[in-house]
């Protein structure tokens, strides 16, 4: 997976930017819903990346224990750096793992990152989990 295809799969789903909060070199995508009372808009990261080709690897959130499971049968995903690494892992993007694999990580985390959204929100940005019945924990 090259740094363009990262970029378009994050910047895929709605409501999803590219922030760089902690300098030019770090790409942290996001996803933007309206606050209660549509006022001002709440921000939740779902993955961050250097895209830096020479180290190249991406934050995703996971549910902790698939992230145990996914670390223990592959070498290449492990904590994520400077992270709650209960929650999230570090991706090598070598080319070691398939791009479909990858592909769902990145749905995965901005799913769960949705999840904790309000229901009002969720229904703004017409999230697929709802369709599927994936209802989320946040205060209705």
């Amino acid at each position: 997976m090259d740094v363009a295809t990262l970029r378009a799969i994050c910047l895929g789903f709605p409501g999803a930017y590219e922030d760089f909060p902690f300098g030019p070199e770090t790409s942290v995508f996001k996803v933007r819903a309206v606050a209660s009372g549509g006022a001002r808009q709440d921000a939740k990261m779902f993955a961050a990346s250097a895209m830096d080709p020479a180290d190249w690897s991406v934050s995703l959130k996971c549910e902790p224990a698939l992230a145990e499971q996914l670390r223990a049968i592959h070498p290449e995903i492990t904590g994520a750096w400077h992270m709650n690494k209960t929650h999230w892992n570090g991706v090598r993007l070598d080319g070691s793992l398939p791009d479909d694999m990858i592909r769902d990580m990145v749905e995965d985390s901005y799913d769960l990152v949705v999840a904790s959204l309000s229901r009002r929100q969720r229904e703004q940005l017409g999230w697929a989990g709802l369709a599927r019945g994936d209802g989320g924990t946040a205060e209705q």
